[in-house]
């Protein structure tokens, strides 16, 4: 008989909660459309994505101009790269790994 109520007493139970939680789910969700939450992460990404770099800004990072080739580029990529990791400058690292990532999309679409 206790093993009875106390199988009612957990389904009830677990019913209950699982409707306070899609109660509340439905409320944070209404909360975000009402205070723009969900607008202002869509802006964020679309800043984030506005900064990524140009070729242009690539070549001046790494110091090469438009008619070098994708061997120097490499080649100078892989000094300051190296230099920056000895130096300890994680940030002129990512910038120098970000231009060889803009450089070689480039590249890629010239060669094709």
């Amino acid at each position: 008989m206790a093993s009875r109520i106390i199988a009612q007493f957990i389904v009830m139970g677990s019913g209950i909660l699982g409707r306070a939680v899609f109660q509340a789910y439905r409320q944070a969700i209404a909360n975000a459309s009402k205070t723009g939450v969900a607008q202002e992460a869509m802006q964020n990404a679309v800043r984030k994505a506005g900064k990524a770099i140009n070729a242009q800004e690539a070549r001046q990072i790494l110091g090469v101009t438009e008619q070098t080739s994708w061997e120097e580029v490499l080649q100078r990529y892989d000094k300051l790269f190296e230099n920056n990791a000895k130096a300890g400058s994680f940030y002129l690292q990512s910038k120098v790994l970000r231009a060889k990532e803009c450089l070689e999309v480039v590249y890629r679409t010239k060669a094709n």
